[in-house]
């Protein structure tokens, strides 16, 4: 059987362009994800089962037993078939060369940072470039290799990171970005010939994987740089947090308080008052309003958060 266009991805932002690839541009004939007992196994943040895209819009879905698409059955399923272009959102794996080599046009990807391919190659860009305090994102479409995020730009296009932006809202610029490039890529497949640009000047460095353990908050650190790690991480990731003792504190949300109060009575990390049910915390520079945390505490006055 041969399909022509194939969605890769297992999240809610996959859905969206699904969506929107269905509904605006052309049809999509199968949509590759993970399976629920895959899904147990890897660690993904804002993980959405895919399987209502069918009884929406009649798309297969496959529910791959693999992540790393390598597993017998799938490998089977990609030799004896054939498929034009890929499209990858939300996928955060490597796609074996064997299964790439099946795409006539081949598989296209996203991958971005504050500057240009292959700068900034590697896990989590979105999260590790509000938590560096980074103020653009330049999103590329690139066709994939054997390699992770390889210069093989179609194009890319920018956006800004404001001092508001948490990772969900920099993920909804992203929709907007992508929207905008997957309907560039589908009108040069359409005619024929997908132009690939690999003469990147730039130099590589690497983004490191991110866990959840990497949400750790020092309130020795400065207030900019924990208010950046907090809107970096929060949901559909697993939140930034501390320590009130032995009781885990993740906070969602917040905003730099004041740096010119005189709280030198406070230690870093100390809750100074409580409004509205919203600490006040010392840092080293100032202080942090936290607008909304998660706890089996109640957060007070006196408390340290370590």
């Amino acid at each position: 059987m041969k399909y022509k266009v194939v969605v890769f991805g297992v999240k809610d932002t996959t859905e969206k362009i699904v969506e929107f690839i269905q509904n605006s541009i052309c049809g999509v004939d199968l949509v590759i994800t993970i399976s629920k007992e895959v899904l147990h196994k890897n660690q993904v943040s804002g993980f959405k089962g895919l399987s209502s895209l069918t009884k929406d819009y009649g798309i297969p879905v496959r529910e791959v037993e693999s992540y790393a698409l390598k597993d017998e059955e799938t490998l089977a399923f990609f030799k004896e078939n054939e498929f034009d272009i890929g499209i990858s959102m939300g996928w955060q794996r490597l796609i074996p060369a064997e299964v790439l080599a099946r795409f006539a046009y081949g598989v296209y990807g996203f991958h971005g940072n504050c500057a240009y391919l292959p700068y900034g190659r590697g896990r989590s860009p979105l999260n590790w470039s509000i938590i560096n305090g980074d103020t653009r994102f330049i999103l590329n479409l690139f066709r994939y290799d054997e390699k992770a995020d390889s210069p093989n730009i179609f194009a890319n296009e920018m956006c800004a990171i404001t001092p508001h932006d948490t990772v969900r809202s920099m993920q909804y610029k992203n929709i907007i970005c992508s929207r905008n490039l997957i309907r560039k890529l589908l009108a040069a497949y359409s005619e024929g010939i997908v132009p690939i640009h690999t003469g990147s000047k730039d130099f590589d460095s690497w983004y490191e994987k991110r866990t959840a353990a990497d949400g750790k908050i020092d309130f020795h650190g400065k207030t900019r740089d924990i208010y950046n790690l907090i809107r970096g991480v929060t949901a559909p990731f697993p939140g930034a947090f501390a320590f009130a003792g032995n009781e885990k504190v993740t906070i969602w949300d917040a905003v730099p308080f004041d740096e010119m109060l005189d709280f030198s009575d406070y230690r870093p990390g100390e809750v100074i008052e409580v409004f509205d049910g919203n600490p006040i915390v010392r840092t080293v520079d100032g202080s942090l309003l936290i607008r909304s945390y998660e706890a089996d505490v109640e957060v007070a006055p006196g408390m340290l958060l370590v």
